[in-house]
């Protein structure tokens, strides 16, 4: 294993996630790795949670992963909620909470917000430096709690953006979203190839028409909240 794509934050964009597929299908990637969050906004999470089933190596939960298997008295959520099998909620249930790798002797971790939870939002626009670098932390969530080491280098999620920041202690990294990127679907790859270890990002241009279109043939509910994420990254505050 040396060459490992990790996507996150598919959110239910099937077009986006095949365009990303496809994409690191002609790069030579080794594993493929995904940091949550494969359902909500968009309509078709089965449809995702299959092809990140068949395709990737290991897959960790994110918060909409979460929340979307409770009972919640919302229109388009529980539209989106009733596109799901039992199957589908069996296999969200069943993911676990971070990925540990090991990489030229510099050991990565991925989760999906924070080490501690999927609910803890941290942004480097909106948190001073000693916020980010609690990424790097040991948690009872990553079952390091009691480890003298700690990660080397850190990839996360659920904050849409891509990032990349270097710091005394290691290097942090959002590798961005597949589903709902600001410009294009956004993924990372990190290469070890050549006895170190480089993190390339990649954006994959897809079909926002086609992507809209089919939401409005299912007769999606919250289709104009959907548009306007995908179109103009005018977020629903869920």
């Amino acid at each position: 294993m040396s060459k490992i794509a990790i996507i996150s934050d598919i959110h239910g964009n099937l077009t986006a996630l095949k365009a990303v597929l496809a994409d690191i299908e002609k790069r030579g990637v080794d594993q493929i790795f995904c940091l949550g969050d494969l359902v909500g906004k968009g309509p078709r999470g089965s449809e995702c949670i299959e092809l990140v089933q068949q395709h990737c190596d290991q897959v960790i939960y994110g918060n909409w992963d979460v929340f979307i298997r409770d009972e919640i008295d919302h229109e388009s959520i529980n539209w989106i909620q009733n596109r799901l099998t039992e199957a589908d909620y069996e296999y969200l249930a069943s993911l676990p909470f971070y990925i540990e790798f090991e990489l030229n002797g510099k050991l990565a971790r991925c989760f999906h917000a924070s080490p501690r939870s999927v609910f803890e939002r941290i942004a480097p626009e909106y948190h001073p430096t000693e916020k980010c670098l609690s990424l790097f932390e040991n948690s009872e969530e990553t079952e390091s709690l009691h480890s003298t080491r700690k990660p080397d280098m850190v990839f996360y999620g659920d904050i849409h953006l891509t990032w990349l920041r270097t710091y005394d202690i290691g290097i942090l990294c959002n590798v961005g979203s597949v589903g709902l990127d600001v410009v294009d679907a956004t993924y990372v790859i990190v290469d070890g190839s050549y006895g170190t270890n480089s993190i390339n990002f990649v954006r994959v241009p897809y079909d926002r028409e086609t992507e809209l279109r089919e939401a409005k043939e299912l007769g999606m509910v919250g289709y104009a909240e959907y548009y306007k994420e995908i179109m103009y990254d005018q977020f629903r505050d869920e």
